[in-house]
């Protein structure tokens, strides 16, 4: 398999909230709790029993592991199918440079 990555991905165990944004620019207000499997500086993935649109847009809140609260828009890119659930990759299309540079750090440390 070809890698397209374009940052190395950090399994992480945390879990995120998920706020549909519409074209339109209307928030649908619906939340949803994921399971992420890994992050990186430019994108996510996780899973989730719902299923969600590949190309729509979600206002994310991520809870990192010192327990802040990074807030990103993302763009559903991939989606897989196993066993009833579902498997998502995302890009980051919208994240303050700071909270992108605390997930470096975390790069950092995890290498360590």
């Amino acid at each position: 398999m070809v890698e397209k990555r374009k940052c190395k991905r950090l399994d992480l165990s945390v879990s995120i909230q998920l706020e549909r944004l519409s074209n339109d620019g209307i928030m649908t207000v619906k939340y949803l709790t994921v399971d992420v499997s890994d992050i990186s500086k430019s994108g996510i993935g996780f899973s989730a029993e719902q299923e969600l649109e590949i190309g729509t847009y979600y206002d994310t809140k991520i809870q990192i592991w010192t327990k802040e609260v990074i807030d990103a828009v993302i763009q559903i890119v991939r989606r897989t199918e196993k066993d009833g659930r579902y498997q998502y990759g995302a890009t980051f299309i919208g994240m303050a440079e700071r909270d992108a540079l605390k997930i470096d750090i975390y790069e950092i440390f995890n290498e360590l």
